[in-house]
Formats: C-alpha cells, structure tokens, sequence
C-alpha cells in the first residue's frame, strides 16, 4: 500500500493549517533560513484562506534501476476538513477518495474497490498529520532551505522537510519532501518526494482554482453494481 501513500501525500500538502512552528539545523544560512520563514508564512496564510481547491496534476515517478520515469496525469480535488479526490486520467484511470481516514481506490480496469483505514495502511504517518491538520508539523519534520537546486520559479526558496526519526528507520518510505510555491499566490506549485530506496516522484500542479465551493458529493464514490469491494491489508 505504499503507492497510496505515495499518490496521496502531495495533495495532503494542499491543506497544511495555521500554527505551525517551523524547526531548522542551526548550520543552517541565517539569511537563506528567513527566506524559508518568509514563504512558509506567505504558504500558511495562503492555505489558511482556501477551503477548497482542484487542480490538474502530472505525476513523473523515477524508479530506481530504471532509466525511464513513469508518467502520469489527472486531477485533485481537496476540501477542509480531510476530504480528498485524486484522479487518475492518463494513461490508465484510477480514483483514490479519501475522507479523514477512511480511503478507498477504484480501479473501473479491474472493477474493484480497495477500501480500508489510511492510517494502518501507510508506513510513515508523517503525510498524514498533513491531511488531518492535528499535529505541529515541526513534530514530525525538521524544515530546512533546499540545497542543491535551491530555488523555484520567481526566485523563491525552496523547502525542504525531512521526517524525523528517519535515522535507521527504513520502515519510512519517504526520506525528504521539497515543496515549490508560486510566486504571487503561494499556492504549492511543485513536490519532490524521495523515497529512501531511491525512488523520486515528482507532482507539477497547474490550472489551480480556489474556493469554487465544491460540495461534499465530488467526494463520495458511488461503486457500480458490477464493482467488487476489497478489504486493504495492513501493515504492522
């Protein structure tokens, strides 16, 4: 199940709250850590204003061991509090619904729905204090200016989160998240998820559209009768 995670965690990003006090290494470039704080407070008061948000996607997963990435494409809808649509379009359709912690994914290919609780069926439970907006995210991460390609487009900081307590852990997927915003909106435009087996999956989001007032029925799958319902294991 930890593609679900996967495919679901850069949408959880999307309903990050208020509150949040953000930790940084000390070695870290005074100057370059304001710069952090400064889009982390222009993120924060972005999203404390947005209720709900669709967007389309495009996914670009690396796999390691493999010189071609896989692509794909779709749309996201998200809703306060904890409701979320990620659909799939190209190049094969799949729908993952997720409300608070209760996720289902339907593939119409296989005429199935995968169905259980988010929470025993991801690895890291870091991703998911993003989707609940119940823990202090400096809890969980340690966020850092970006090294390497260090800023985005208009010149912003990229962020850089890293799970704490990764250290010997290889029960937790992710090893760092980079997180890009628009300049002007502050809206994530960009993540980067690296997986500590050397997997990246990349998230571009475009076409973003804010407070449309989307109304709890985009997120209530409806199976079709021919639909097999499957219960999801869980990890220990």
């Amino acid at each position: 199940m930890k593609s679900i995670l996967m495919r679901v965690v850069a949408g959880m990003f999307c309903i990050v709250v208020a509150g949040t006090v953000w930790a940084a290494d000390a070695a870290v470039d005074d100057k370059a850590m304001q710069e952090v704080n400064d889009v982390v407070k222009q993120l924060q008061a972005r999203y404390e204003k947005t209720k709900d948000l669709q967007a389309d996607f495009t996914q670009q997963t690396r796999i390691e061991g493999f010189e071609r990435p896989v692509t794909s494409s779709g749309k996201v809808y998200i809703k306060k509090p904890g409701r979320l649509r990620w659909d799939y379009l190209d190049p094969a359709t799949e729908q993952i619904y997720v409300n608070q912690d209760d996720v289902k994914v339907y593939v119409p290919e296989h005429k199935q729905v995968l169905v259980g609780k988010l929470t025993r069926m991801a690895a890291s439970q870091a991703p998911l204090e993003l989707l609940q907006g119940a823990a202090k995210l400096e809890e969980s991460f340690t966020i850092a200016p970006a090294t390497g390609k260090e800023r985005g487009v208009g010149g912003l900081r990229l962020l850089s989160l890293t799970p704490k307590g990764q250290e010997g852990d290889q029960a937790r997927p992710v090893q760092r998240i980079i997180v890009e915003v628009f300049p002007k909106t502050y809206f994530i435009r960009t993540v980067w998820l690296h997986e500590v087996n050397g997997n990246v999956a990349t998230f571009e989001f475009s076409s973003l559209k804010p407070n449309t007032g989307l109304g709890n029925d985009v997120f209530e799958f409806k199976a079709p009768p021919d639909v097999e319902v499957v219960k999801a294991p869980v990890l220990n």
